[in-house]
């Protein structure tokens, strides 16, 4: 367990785990950079065939180990696995939006382009080729990482039955800066890696490249509908439109910000 400046009451919670029957356990203490510092500190500390990874704000369901480890053995194509992260508080209405927009989802197993770190676990031989997260990179560590597994030539499993809880972001305020946040890491992946897949074109020089920009803008305004109309409930739909149309405009304001900011860091 990774503690990057919980202090010591952190630390004591990890402490009363050690020495229980059948648990392994270790405390490794570091500075709190951001998350691919912390998961670079912790990746040496571990030695099994796979290696799986969670946060502090997500819960891992009981099985989750085992079907982590069946899906490994039934996919050894998977470079990667991972599941669903849940909402932990579905009767409150943010986190039934978080569930809808903050990570991906789908009803059955398939290979996908991604991962959330909060669910994904990886088989040693790919981390052993992959090398470290990227630690110059403010979020979108694991977006990044996911994509050097893929350069190998190896797949991303989800499976739906692999679960964690979440504690989505308790404010909206919080949530809209979160991907906000998300905006900014998403431009800075694209730029490292121009020919990952990409929801607005690096230039125009082609037509499709023209009508991925326009699109860009008017899945502003039709996305959320298209968001709101999974929700089973009519209630919901209604009550969370706006704030799908609202996430969706702080995901992009992000990348604005950094597609008009880049130039002059660069420049410097």
């Amino acid at each position: 367990v990774v503690v990057n400046g919980g202090g010591p009451d952190a630390d004591a919670v990890v402490r009363s785990f050690m020495g229980r029957a059948g648990i392994e356990l270790r405390l490794v203490n570091t500075v709190n950079k951001n998350l691919a510092t912390s998961r670079n500190v912790g990746l040496p500390h571990c030695t099994g065939d796979i290696v799986a990874m969670t946060d502090d704000d997500g819960e891992v369901f009981p099985d989750w180990v085992a079907r982590m480890k069946a899906a490994h053995k039934e996919h050894p194509g998977a470079g990667a696995a991972g599941g669903q992260v849940i909402g932990a508080d579905a009767g409150f209405w943010l986190s039934r939006a978080a569930d809808q927009v903050t990570f991906p989802t789908w009803p059955d197993v398939r290979y996908v382009r991604t991962l959330p770190g909060v669910n994904i676990s990886y088989k040693r031989e790919v981390l052993d080729k992959v090398g470290p997260q990227d630690e110059t990179l403010l979020r979108g560590e694991d977006v990044d990482f996911n994509w050097r597994v893929l350069l190998l030539g190896r797949k991303i499993l989800f499976d739906p039955s692999i679960k964690v809880l979440h504690h989505h972001r308790p404010s909206l305020r919080g949530h809209l800066r979160q991907h906000y946040m998300y905006g900014r890491a998403y431009y800075w992946v694209r730029r490292k890696w121009p020919d990952m897949y990409c929801v607005y074109p690096h230039a125009i020089g082609r037509p499709r490249d023209l009508l991925k920009a326009v699109n860009f803008a008017a899945s502003l305004f039709y996305q959320p509908f298209l968001t709101a109309r999974a929700l089973p409930r009519w209630s919901d739909r209604l009550l969370l439109l706006p704030v799908f149309f609202a996430t969706g405009v702080a995901w992009k304001w992000g990348m604005l910000v950094e597609a008009v900011s880049a130039p002059r860091e660069t420049a410097r």
